[in-house]
């Protein structure tokens, strides 16, 4: 499959501070692409380096072939969708979609039927002549994502267009994304800092810190195999836990504090080189009720019903961690349960280097 959109050795600085570090990143024909990491990551700037508003220090950024480094952003064939609309708010909605169509003289036929081929995909037909300050938050962003669609554009990007929505229209707003992704077929590259956003919509996920990309690759690997101990603990909610311990080569187990933890069933990627400082990573979800010989008996110290799921809290070696349970569950504090790690689903760290192994 051809790439779509190409990034080469890219480096940008804001004065003497470096925010992306020769960063490289292929993003294929009509791929979902997400920019995912904490505020200050690099992944906005990175966003706005492909949409041509920043120039970078170094680097290339090639759009369906075309090397676009040094083109105005009118230029690169691109639709853009920001965090704040950026609507006129004097213009009705049909004047908001068509303008930049109009600014380019584009003909008046085709205008009206890109405004209607957009307002049909989106939902928007029975707004076209109110103003911006007569919709709703929904109702404006799909207004935002209808301009970008009029454009024909090659690659849409999206800079953080759901993070003014609650939670509601947030899940209603990603379906009609996922969806919009679906019926065109177009590249989409969208940043974010909310992991749900990132899973539900991606093709594949690039986890960035400090302006390097941690991890490139499906939510689902990224979810199940984390590359090092930044991304596991960045993805999930809640959390991964974290044991640390030290490796027994002799009889392939886990020992932390006064326990050990057999290996048997781990998958190695690397063997570690430092035995004696590693971390065991276990998800919430993958600490099993288990009354077998293997299985310890544990109190439950919190409870966190969360509807679908209830979530508790429980101490390993004065160490806190959490088990993902059914919402049905009916325990209580105090209650005293037996527990046993799943290894086969366990994630593996060096402390030091903090890559998986």
């Amino acid at each position: 499959m051809k790439n779509s959109v190409e990034v080469k050795k890219l480096s940008f600085n804001y004065g003497k501070l470096e925010i992306l570090k020769n960063l490289d990143l292929n993003i294929q024909d009509g791929e979902f692409m997400v920019l995912l990491g904490p505020s200050g990551c690099g992944k906005t700037t990175l966003l706005n380096c492909i949409a041509g508003l920043l120039d970078l220090n170094e680097g290339q950024i090639w759009i369906e072939n075309d090397n676009v480094t040094w083109k105005e952003p009118k230029d690169r064939h691109i639709g853009m969708v920001f965090q704040s609309y950026a609507l006129y708010p004097s213009m009705t909605v049909e004047k908001n979609l068509s303008f930049g169509l109009r600014m380019m003289n584009v003909n008046k036929g085709i205008i009206q039927e890109k405004i209607k081929k957009a307002s049909e995909l989106l939902q928007i037909g029975d707004l076209l002549h109110r103003k911006p300050s007569q919709l709703s938050g929904g109702q404006r962003q799909r207004v935002a994502i209808g301009r970008a669609l009029v454009r024909d554009a090659k690659v849409f990007l999206f800079d953080e267009p759901l993070s003014n929505l609650d939670a509601k229209l947030r899940a209603e707003l990603r379906y009609e994304i996922k969806k919009l992704h679906r019926d065109l077929g177009n590249t989409m590259i969208y940043v974010t800092h909310d992991q749900i956003e990132a899973m539900t919509l991606a093709d594949r996920i690039a986890v960035m810190k400090n302006g390097v990309i941690q991890q490139l690759d499906s939510p689902k690997q990224i979810y199940n195999k984390p590359a090092n101990l930044f991304v596991a603990d960045f993805i999930g909610s809640p959390g991964m836990n974290f044991f640390n311990g030290k490796y027994n080569k002799e009889e392939n187990s886990f020992s932390f504090n006064n326990s050990n933890i057999s290996l048997e069933n781990y998958e190695f990627e690397n063997q570690p080189e430092d035995t004696s400082s590693i971390v065991l990573g276990i998800r919430p979800e993958d600490i099993l009720l288990n009354k077998s010989a293997n299985s310890t008996e544990f109190k439950i110290e919190l409870i966190e019903p969360m509807g679908a799921d209830t979530l508790i809290w429980l101490s390993f070696e004065n160490v806190p961690f959490s088990v993902r349970l059914e919402g049905s569950s009916n325990y209580k504090l105090g209650d005293l349960i037996h527990l046993e790690f799943n290894i086969k689903r366990a994630s593996l760290f060096d402390k030091k280097s903090e890559k998986r192994i």
